[in-house]
C-alpha cells in the first residue's frame, strides 16, 4: 500500500495526534509509508506508537494549540496537516474556534497540498449558539475554510473503539452497578467505528484535488438509541441490569453541577442527539463501509464479565 499511495514519503503533522483518535490516525498513515509528527501537549502519549513506524518515519513535537508561535513551528516542513485537536474544557473559542485557522494559515504558507480538519457533529452548528463547544467547533470549520479554501471537514459522530473513553466508561459502570439511571434515553447516536474515520482521513489527505474545499458527515450504519447502547452493553456483558431513563429536567440539573462526568455542554449535545444531517457526502463518497458496533461489542465486552475471558467453557 505504502507504495502507492500518494502520501508515501510525505511529511504529515498530526496537530493533538497523541489523543485517542490521533493513534488510529497515526497507523493509517505510517501503513501508507507517510512520514508522521505528532505535535500535542503530552506526545509522550503516543509513544507507543514507536514499534510500528521505520527508523525516522515519526517525530514528536511538543505543542500548545492555545499558542500561535508554538502551532506555527510544530507545521513547519509539512506537506499535510490534519488537526485532531477538541476539548470540552478550557478557552474553547481559542483551542477549537481559532487556533484551527492559525494551523490553516501555516499549511498554506508552507505549501501543504491538503488540510484536514476534524470537526463534529452538532444539530445546530451555528456560531452563536448557547452551546460553547457547538459555537466554538462552527467557529473552526469557518477559519479553516478562510485560511486554506481546499481543506477537508470530517464531521464525525460519537467515536468509538476497543480502547474508548464512551463504551469503556458505560462498560465499567454496568459491571459494577446493578441499577444505572440513563441520561438522554432517547436521543439517537449514530456511533462511528474510529479507525473508519482514521480511514477516511487518510483517504482525503491522498486525493485533495477531489475531496478538498468539501464537509462529510460521518455515521455508523445504524441508529441506536442511548438506552439501546447501555442494554447492548449490559447483554455482551452476560449482565442483568435495571436502567433508570432519567427526565431531561434533571439530567440538566445534574451536568449543572460542578464535579459531575457531564457538562452542559456535552448533556445539550446528547439531548438534541447525534446524527447525520443528510445535508453533506458520507461515507459512500469516500469509498468506506462503515462498521456497526456489533461487529465487536461481544468481544470488546468480555474483560467486563463476572469472570472474564474464563467465563465460559468451550466445548471440546
Amino acid at each position: 500500500m505504502a507504495k502507492d499511495s500518494a502520501l508515501n514519503g510525505k511529511l504529515v503533522v498530526l496537530m493533538g495526534g497523541s489523543g485517542f483518535i490521533g493513534n488510529y490516525v497515526a497507523q493509517a498513515l505510517l501503513e501508507r509509508g507517510a512520514r508522521v509528527r505528532i505535535a500535542s501537549r503530552n506526545p509522550e502519549k503516543a509513544f507507543k506508537l514507536k514499534p510500528l513506524a521505520n527508523l525516522g518515519q515519526m517525530q514528536f513535537a511538543r505543542c500548545d494549540a492555545t499558542n500561535r508561535r508554538s502551532v506555527e513551528q510544530c507545521i513547519e516542513g509539512a506537506d499535510a496537516v490534519v488537526n485532531l485537536v477538541g476539548s470540552f474544557e478550557g478557552n474553547l473559542r481559542t483551542l477549537m474556534g481559532e487556533a484551527p485557522g492559525w494551523m490553516a494559515e501555516a499549511a498554506a504558507r508552507e505549501g501543504a497540498s491538503a488540510f484536514v480538519h476534524i470537526s463534529a457533529i452538532a444539530a445546530e452548528p451555528d456560531e452563536d449558539t448557547s452551546n460553547d463547544y457547538a459555537a466554538a467547533k462552527c467557529l473552526g470549520e469557518k477559519r479553516v475554510f478562510e485560511a486554506f479554501p481546499n481543506a477537508t471537514v470530517l464531521r464525525p459522530s460519537i467515536l468509538f473503539g476497543k480502547d474508548d473513553n464512551f463504551l469503556n466508561m458505560f462498560g465499567q459502570l454496568i459491571s459494577t452497578l446493578p441499577i444505572l439511571p440513563v441520561f438522554g434515553p432517547d436521543s439517537e447516536l449514530q456511533l462511528v467505528y474510529v479507525d473508519d474515520v482514521a480511514e477516511a482521513v487518510a483517504r482525503t489527505l491522498e486525493d485533495p484535488g477531489k475531496f478538498g474545499g468539501k464537509t462529510f458527515e460521518l455515521g455508523g450504519p445504524e441508529k441506536l438509541t442511548m438506552l439501546e447502547i447501555n442494554r447492548r452493553i449490559a447483554e455482551a456483558q452476560r449482565r442483568k441490569r435495571t436502567f433508570l431513563p432519567m427526565p431531561d429536567r434533571l439530567s440538566a440539573t445534574f451536568a449543572a453541577l460542578p464535579g459531575t462526568p457531564m457538562s452542559s455542554d456535552q448533556w445539550n449535545l446528547l439531548a438534541q442527539g447525534n446524527t447525520v444531517s443528510g445535508d453533506f457526502p458520507g461515507f459512500s463518497k469516500l469509498g468506506i463501509e462503515p462498521k456497526p458496533l456489533g461487529l465487536f461489542l461481544d468481544k470488546w465486552m468480555t474483560r467486563y464479565r463476572k469472570h472474564g475471558r474464563f467465563a465460559e467453557r468451550l466445548s471440546a
